[in-house]
């Protein structure tokens, strides 16, 4: 008989709580602000290009903080980098609203970036630190830490919509959102102990190599394993950056439907993200990750060929469900299987590297679509996705746990997710 999983202590409950809570609270600010995008750019008064420009803010912003976050958690421990990552998060949507209300291009475009790297620099320390409670505590914690941001991502889309319906000021809707993002920062950065994920130096005072982020990475990368892990997460992360990128105009060039059921069909897919993060932890249990991961890669896979080559709008919409519950656990398995069998620095270094080749894809990835649209049509540019979620459902053996990991101690009658 196996034996029970470890009882955890108030503390460690507070930890994962805390987790929980801020994750949410990021995909509360995030939903919002790309809910309100449009409000935003009719106050500018821009052209869409000129907003496109605006929006690279973002993606500058989310870059530099997933590329720096790692060798910062590696010199500094888990909750420095949340704590700063929050402060920006806040400031960043601050910004964005004085921006939105005084009509200025240039503090939009500011804020997005102050924005993007709490964002980049948070998701990442979150990582690690979610990695270090399924350690603790024997459970799966990384799929649930997820499914909060896809909660929070619901929850903002439809309180967005709600306020854009009554025309909101969009300026006070972001500064809201800011208070209630520094409030859950607050309370989550009491909670989070200190040095998660912090490299202890050897006897000659010397942290590693991995201690010098992306300058280091490469140590890690030798591990052949870890490189069939990193192929897919790059695969089930750009599946889903996809979908956050392209879907509601994919249904509206595609499939001729209006915004608003485009817009719906978002929301179905985020619904359906949610849902699988939600209620994924005991499949990993029972089956293990590759298994639960090879799967999905095939529901997802599914999904994309039928939005790709159904010809009936209603079934594309349909698919967009076996879209979302395939990428779900993509992400947050693979990161946890990232960091098995390894110390707790080893470990930290391992998560961050697959973290930030996972948040490239999500981020860089999709927009190339774009570019491959312009010639053969959005619909046709989604076999690209189509092709990498074959790919990961290939390599997926990568991820069978090795002896003596700790979520493989958790007998498969044990629920007790959250």
């Amino acid at each position: 008989m196996k034996n029970p999983p470890p009882i955890m202590d108030s503390a460690t409950r507070r930890w994962r709580a805390a987790l929980f809570l801020f994750m949410l609270a990021t995909g509360v600010s995030m939903a919002s602000w790309v809910a309100r995008t449009p409000a935003v750019r009719d106050a500018l008064e821009v052209s869409t290009g000129a907003m496109g420009l605006v929006l690279f803010g973002l993606s500058i912003g989310s870059m530099a903080g997933v590329l720096a976050s790692g060798g910062l958690v590696r010199r500094h421990g888990g909750r420095l980098v949340i704590t700063v990552g929050a402060v920006l998060l806040v400031a960043g949507l601050l910004v964005i609203a004085g921006g939105a209300a005084l009509e200025v291009s240039g503090g939009v475009f500011g804020g997005l970036a102050l924005f993007g790297a709490g964002m980049g620099l948070a998701e990442v320390a979150f990582n690690i630190e979610g990695a270090a409670v399924e350690r603790t505590v024997g459970r799966p914690v990384l799929p649930v830490l997820h499914g909060c941001f896809s909660l929070g991502t619901v929850v903002g889309a439809l309180l967005g919509m709600g306020l854009t319906a009554v025309r909101f000021p969009v300026g006070w809707h972001l500064a809201a959102v800011a208070l209630a993002v520094a409030a859950a920062g607050v309370w989550t950065v009491r909670a989070v102990p200190a040095g998660t994920g912090r490299a202890e130096p050897d006897a000659d005072g010397v942290k590693g190599p991995e201690a010098g982020g992306v300058r280091g990475q490469p140590a890690v990368w030798r591990d052949r394993r870890l490189v069939l892990i990193g192929l897919i997460v790059l695969a089930m992360a750009f599946a889903e950056g996809s979908a956050n990128d392209w879907l509601p105009l994919l249904m509206v060039d595609g499939h001729g439907t209006g915004a608003t059921a485009g817009s719906l069909t978002f929301m179905l897919f985020a619904v359906a993200m949610t849902t699988g993060r939600f209620t994924g932890g005991p499949l990993l249990v029972r089956y293990g990750p590759a298994a639960v991961v090879r799967a999905s890669a095939v529901v997802a896979a599914v999904g994309v060929a039928l939005v790709i080559f159904s010809d009936s709008a209603l079934l594309a919409g349909a698919a967009v469900v076996l879209w979302g519950l395939g990428a779900s656990l993509g992400f947050p398995v693979t990161i946890s299987a990232a960091g098995e069998g390894a110390g707790p620095g080893d470990a930290s270094a391992r998560v961050a590297a697959v973290s930030t080749a996972g948040y490239a894809a999500f981020l860089v990835g999709p927009p190339s679509l774009g570019f491959l649209a312009d010639h053969v049509g959005l619909r046709n540019a989604m076999v690209v996705v189509l092709v990498l979620l074959g790919g990961a459902a290939l390599i997926t053996g990568a991820l069978r746990r090795r002896p003596g990991a700790p979520v493989s101690e958790v007998p498969a009658s044990q629920p007790d997710l959250v």
